[in-house]
């Protein structure tokens, strides 16, 4: 029997997953320390860190506050949501494609 060699070209390409960024939006209602409590407990950023970006929140009426994958992104933005619903604040969170 013949020995029948077969070449199997493979081309893998390695692409990097799409990023999000998930940013808070200002609002008049939403109080300024709940803006740092949600940047410490959901984004777990410094106390300092928080207080940078809730400044910026509240300057430029939104800012970064991370940059993930696209199901991570979207799960702190709805715990962001719920959370800001349970306290009775209308603090707007959505993600953007980097």
């Amino acid at each position: 029997m013949p020995k029948i060699e077969e070449e199997i070209a493979l081309s893998l390409e390695l692409v990097e997953p799409t990023r999000y960024k998930v940013v808070l939006h200002n609002d008049d209602y939403t109080t300024m320390d709940f803006v740092v409590d949600v940047l410490v407990n959901i984004f777990h950023k410094s106390i300092a860190e928080s207080e940078q970006i809730m400044f910026s929140v509240h300057k430029n009426g939104k800012a970064v506050c991370g940059i993930y994958s696209y199901e991570i992104a979207a799960t702190k933005v709805h715990q962001v949501k719920q959370l800001a619903k349970q306290h009775g604040f209308p603090l707007l969170a959505t993600l953007e494609e980097e």
